[in-house]
């Protein structure tokens, strides 16, 4: 199934998400129909919450973001109640887009490795480092399943400057080559 995306403006995408029970119904059909939809629409990561559930849920595949010398070093995996244990490593910046912010890409300064916990959906724990663009996919799903957008990272002026792009998305006012869900037409209805 292929879900629509969650649009900026949407109240989920600010709330941090809460955990999944071991018990939580069709997981695994779950996180099969997120890397549906993130391919549907052609991006590299898909937070729960970017499809309207408020769960510590996100899936990858950071190969299409890999280096001609780093081709096939990508990863495409499901983390299940995920935890950033640490970050270090020099900030680095890199122009980052949203599937639920379409047409706005903005630079994003994060460190160049972490330190994951989580769980895998046989439910095995694992604790993983990630580092270069790998590690800034897996920051920027992580960031919104804390509540929190790439354009929070930006200075007050940048924000400002995008704040009517960000308006007519809430509104709906926006191209996208795929399905969404916006909020402000939600509440109209």
């Amino acid at each position: 199934m292929i879900y629509p995306i969650t649009a900026y403006g949407d109240p989920v995408l600010k709330e941090p998400a809460q955990d999944i029970p071991k018990d939580f119904p069709e997981l695994k059909e779950l996180i099969d129909d997120m890397y549906a939809t993130m391919y549907h629409a052609h991006g590299v990561g898909l937070a729960a919450p970017q499809i309207s559930k408020g769960i510590r849920l996100f899936v990858i595949d950071s190969e299409p973001m890999m280096d001609d010398e780093d081709k096939g070093k990508g990863v495409k995996k499901a983390f299940i109640n995920p935890e950033i244990v640490e970050e270090d490593g020099e900030e680095w910046g890199f122009e980052e887009g949203c599937l639920s912010i379409p047409g706005v890409r903005e630079v994003v300064y994060r460190p160049e490795r972490i330190v994951i916990r989580y769980f895998d959906e046989e439910w095995n724990e694992h604790e993983d480092t990630y580092d270069g663009m790998t590690a800034r996919v897996i920051q920027h799903e992580y960031d919104h399943i804390e509540g929190i957008l790439f354009t929070d990272h930006l200075s007050g002026l940048k924000k400002r400057l995008i704040k009517n792009k960000l308006t007519k998305i809430s509104k709906g006012e926006v191209d996208a080559d795929y399905k969404m869900r916006f909020p402000a037409l939600a509440k109209k209805r």
